[in-house]
């Protein structure tokens, strides 16, 4: 499908620094978090890459396969005035082999992001901390595409290999299911929660489309800690919106990702007043690099690292014992 589409899709594929990858686990929770896009000219899929360290977006895409990715953040891409770009397809996971996945990673980020190589790891160095670059490939291959034209969520998407009726009916005509039902916000105010509407003007929405596909559009947010929910500001034109599961991401980076932020909002999609709310019943923190003094970030890096290494270490021994495929 790529290759039919125009070059400026091609260019927000292939220069951004990041896109928003949704997924659904297994109890029809939506779950977006940024990741860095890999997309070659010519080539028919997208690929993310998820760490041994953190291997749930494999396990959810392995289950579900129906996965999506959002280009919303021009940061660092250097186009001008970018569309945001919502990619609904079908993921393969790629774990066969560890060992060329990680050659590749290394290979492509330090191509995409050559600022963060400023102090290479030598190859030996890398084969003994396979656990911590160990990486697994999902190639995404698009089969929807939804553009809103200057980033504009409450403009009319343009849509590539989808029919325009369908968005504007809120729903996809070909295989309804029921939404996940609501479940409940959390008991206390989380304070990162106030990071909304101020540290990050806008957020990502994640939901699941009755068709069974996630959908997420960049939309304006505030926190409103007396009313204990957050607000969405804007409803965006094309975004199938019910009451249900849904999962809010928010994220910055630097241009050369030499920092970077980011965390997420689990929680219950509610119409209120006209407009929509998120009950938030979860935070998660992501995997962040801060900007912060180089001892600070050595103390977080320590913390992380430790957790990550029984992560990846027991994924590497799960993977041991596994049958093969």
């Amino acid at each position: 499908m790529t290759s039919s589409l125009p070059d400026e899709l091609l260019q927000v594929f292939e220069r951004s620094v990041t896109a928003e990858f949704a997924t659904v686990d297994g109890r029809g929770q939506p779950i977006v978090w940024p990741v860095n896009p890999y997309y070659h000219h010519g080539e028919g899929c997208i690929d993310v890459t998820t760490a041994l360290a953190n291997p749930k977006k494999a396990y959810h895409a392995a289950r579900n396969p129906h996965v999506a990715l959002l280009f919303s953040d021009p940061t660092g891409s250097g186009l001008p005035d970018p569309p945001a770009v919502l990619v609904q397809g079908t993921a393969v996971v790629d774990d066969t082999d560890l060992e060329a996945n990680r050659e590749r990673y290394h290979r492509e980020s330090a191509a995409k992001f050559p600022a963060t190589q400023r102090m290479p790891v030598p190859a030996p160095l890398r084969r003994l901390l396979a656990w911590h670059y160990g990486r697994i490939y999902l190639h995404v291959r698009p089969e929807r595409i939804f553009v809103w034209p200057h980033a504009d969520p409450q403009a009319e998407p343009q849509l590539f290999d989808a029919h325009l009726e369908e968005v504007r009916s809120g729903h996809n005509e070909e295989a309804e299911g029921p939404h996940e039902p609501i479940e409940g916000g959390l008991d206390r105010w989380h304070p990162r929660l106030d990071e909304l509407g101020r540290e990050h003007r806008s957020a990502v929405l994640a939901i699941v489309a009755p068709d069974g596909f996630p959908f997420a559009a960049r939309v304006p947010v505030r926190a409103d800690r007396g009313a204990h929910v957050v607000r969405i500001e804007t409803d965006p034109v094309g975004a199938p919106l019910e009451p249900g599961l849904a999962c809010l991401c928010a994220h910055a980076h630097a241009p050369d990702l030499s920092w970077r932020r980011n965390f997420q909002v689990r929680g219950d999609l509610v119409e209120q007043d006209g407009g929509w709310v998120l009950h938030p019943h979860k935070v998660v923190h992501g995997i962040e690099l801060p900007p912060e003094s180089a001892i600070d970030r050595c103390r977080r890096t320590a913390r992380r690292l430790s957790r990550s290494r029984r992560t990846a270490k027991a994924e590497l021994a799960r993977r041991a014992t596994a049958p093969r495929r």
